[in-house]
């Protein structure tokens, strides 16, 4: 009996100490340089299709994102990947996990527009160069042909870091999916990434 009296505190200390190194260790929210970034690209995921039955849901995902970020106010929307501190792949779920799509449209180009913003104005639109993916630089862009999507069945919204070559060939920052998560108003996605960076900025602030 007395041996058990003994032990007790020792695994009693064995478990706090555990539990200390588990709170010292624990895991960076974001890294130091996406919670500095100010600039953002937002684009079609690359190897997303055009719906035949909603051909404008990803564009319209796209340009709901933008004006969601331009609302938040952290971030000025780039035209290029080149300017861009992040990028931003937005991509419309079908709500199935299968579904037939018209893949090799240039679903990133657009006209260059200005729009006023309550904070101040939002800038989008030019053709986006291939950013890696299924789209390789130089590659010749295969004509419009039906195609079978398998994947997930709900929103996706993922982060990537900007200014370099084969952007979404890396891996991503953060990534979100859930049903209706780029849906408008709200866009649920950005405001997520909001409170997340928010988190980390708390997180970054306690670092010794």
């Amino acid at each position: 009996m007395r041996s058990r009296n003994v032990l007790v505190p020792s695994l009693v200390l064995t478990i706090c100490c555990v539990a200390a190194d588990a709170k010292d260790k624990k895991k960076i929210l974001l890294p130091d340089d996406i919670l500095q970034a100010r600039t953002v690209l937002v684009v079609i995921d690359p190897d997303a299709g055009v719906s035949p039955i909603a051909p404008t849901a990803n564009r319209t995902a796209q340009e709901d994102v933008e004006r969601a970020l331009m609302k938040w106010g952290r971030f000025g929307l780039a035209t290029d990947v080149s300017t861009a501190d992040l990028v931003i792949t937005v991509r419309k779920g079908s709500g199935k996990m299968a579904q037939t799509t018209i893949g090799g449209l240039p679903t990133n180009s657009r006209p260059v527009i200005f729009e006023p913003t309550d904070s101040g104005g939002r800038a989008s639109g030019g053709t986006i160069p291939p950013l890696g993916g299924n789209s390789p630089a130089g590659a010749e862009r295969p004509a419009p042909t039906p195609q079978l999507e398998v994947g997930s069945a709900e929103d996706m919204f993922v982060v990537y870091r900007g200014k370099r070559q084969g952007t979404l060939d890396a891996p991503p920052v953060w990534r979100y999916s859930a049903k209706d998560a780029l849906r408008s108003p709200g866009v649920p996605a950005v405001d997520a990434f909001h409170k997340l960076v928010v988190e980390a900025e708390k997180q970054q602030a306690s670092r010794p």
